[in-house]
């Protein structure tokens, strides 16, 4: 009975917040291919409804093919391909990638009164302390990968000490997840702490991209998803379950909600397993779909619903796997009658289409129309530059230079191919693509997609597949 009071007397006091809230969540490694409203095989009833109560995009893009890039250059509002990381992702033990004095979305709304949080996967690069004080990017240029190094170098990492340079320090106020699924170090992270000291040895049985790595004791990749879930529940209804203060609930919010799904581990709970007639991969794609539903489900009991912009979208094409052993081949999801790009050419790494156009769905109650679609070509680097519209902001001089702001486009407006003036693509080998109207002009043979390189310093089978 409290606890609905408090509830009731919550949603009075947003009703008077005139501050719009903000939830971006970010799929990672999604594309069209099982989303209802974009005429494809459904497996998502809560992110349809999202669809159907605000805009749908047809023609959004990614900065980039693959995870960090495009993470980078949502949060910063400019191409990734203007970091130190050129092409790739970053691996375990990487330094930040956000340059320290570099302005995020974050930092915007932090300006401006916001509580700023930042929930799920990371994967931009911390400053891990270590033992003799040296970093891994001493040795090995921020990117490079080198199995052999960066495993030799889990042992000199300090886990009873701070990690420096985070999230705390890039624009957010509270974070918690798992930096990246697969690794290590293989547990929790809380604001700038490890959740316990990772004291065990990753066994082989348990997937992950190193060999060994540092492990909390009792490591379940299944219970990931939700563990980040609860979580960004409990940080829009202001306070975990020990009562623990996330945010104050008078604050507007910003919560950037970046899932570590259907990327692998694809790890779906027992509940959903065989659900979906799609095999691990479509039983997965179902999860994901119920924690979207609870993160729609805690903003209508906290009474935002009309008050709050959701995006969801993903942070590049898909690869089109199974599922099978939590990984499966590249495009092995096709058995079950599921194109991972839907009709477009390529997957996940590539500079074609299927590597970085991506779902956009936006809901705004009362700003924008409920069922309407949009054929704007837009980017992901297009969220900076709308946050600072809509809260009426300027932007500095040296920030957000490649970030359109939307918001004329969530109210109606459609610009038939003139909102952004050209659009760059970007490959995992760091090709390049520029798009503009109908036109788009590839600048390398092939897709500029996944190579495989042997490492020069061990025997092993070169680059994982991300």
């Amino acid at each position: 009975m409290l606890l609905y009071l408090q509830i009731l007397l919550q949603q009075e006091r947003n009703k008077k917040n005139k501050q719009p809230n903000f939830v971006f969540l970010i799929g990672d490694d999604w594309t069209w291919n099982n989303i209802g409203c974009y005429g494809c095989q459904a497996l998502t009833p809560n992110i349809d409804r999202l669809a159907s109560e605000g805009m749908v995009f047809t023609d959004a893009h990614s900065s980039a093919a693959v995870c960090s890039p495009t993470r980078y250059a949502l949060l910063t509002g400019r191409y990734n391909w203007r970091s130190q990381l050129k092409k790739g992702v970053l691996w375990y033990w990487d330094a930040p990638l956000i340059e320290e004095d570099r302005f995020t979305i974050g930092d915007l709304l932090s300006e401006k009164g916001y509580s700023t949080a930042c929930i799920g996967k990371w994967h931009l690069g911390w400053d891990w302390p270590s033992f003799d004080g040296r970093k891994i990017n001493d040795k090995l240029p921020i990117g490079t990968y080198y199995k052999m190094v960066r495993d030799s170098f889990s042992a000199n990492i300090d886990f009873t000490r701070n990690i420096a340079n985070g999230l705390l320090t890039r624009g957010f106020d509270y974070y918690f997840g798992d930096d990246v699924p697969g690794f290590p170090p293989f547990c929790f992270i809380e604001n700038d702490r490890t959740i316990g000291v990772p004291s065990e040895e990753k066994p082989d049985s348990i997937f992950g991209y190193s060999k060994g790595g540092p492990m909390i004791k009792g490591r379940d990749w299944e219970g990931l998803l939700p563990a980040i879930t609860d979580k960004a529940v409990q940080y829009i209804y202001g306070e975990d379950e020990k009562g623990h203060t996330l945010r104050e609930k008078d604050q507007p919010f910003f919560l950037y909600f970046p899932l570590s799904a259907p990327h692998v581990p694809i790890a779906p709970v027992s509940k959903f397993k065989g659900s979906s007639m799609a095999g691990a991969y479509g039983d997965f794609v179902q999860q994901i779909d119920w924690s979207v539903g609870r993160i729609l489900d805690a903003i209508g009991k906290m009474g935002l619903t009309d008050n709050t912009l959701i995006i969801f979208t993903s942070d590049n094409g898909s690869p089109g796997r199974d599922g099978e052993n939590m990984v499966g081949e590249y495009n092995s999801v096709r058995k079950y009658g599921l194109n991972p790009s839907y009709i477009y050419r390529g997957t996940k790494t590539d500079v074609w289409e299927g590597g970085h156009r991506v779902p956009f769905i936006a809901r705004w109650l009362r700003t924008i129309k409920p069922g309407s679609v949009s054929t704007e070509t837009i980017c992901l680097t297009d969220l900076m530059a709308t946050c600072a519209h809509i809260i009426e902001e300027d932007l500095p001089d040296n920030a957000g230079e490649d970030s359109y702001s939307m918001l004329p486009v969530l109210k109606g407006t459609e610009y038939y191919g003139k909102f952004r003036e050209a659009t760059v693509h970007h490959s995992n080998n760091g090709d390049f693509a520029i798009r503009q109207g109908e036109w788009k002009l590839i600048m390398c043979p092939g897709s500029g997609g996944l190579s495989r390189p042997r490492n020069e310093d061990s025997e092993d089978e070169g680059l994982p597949v991300y």
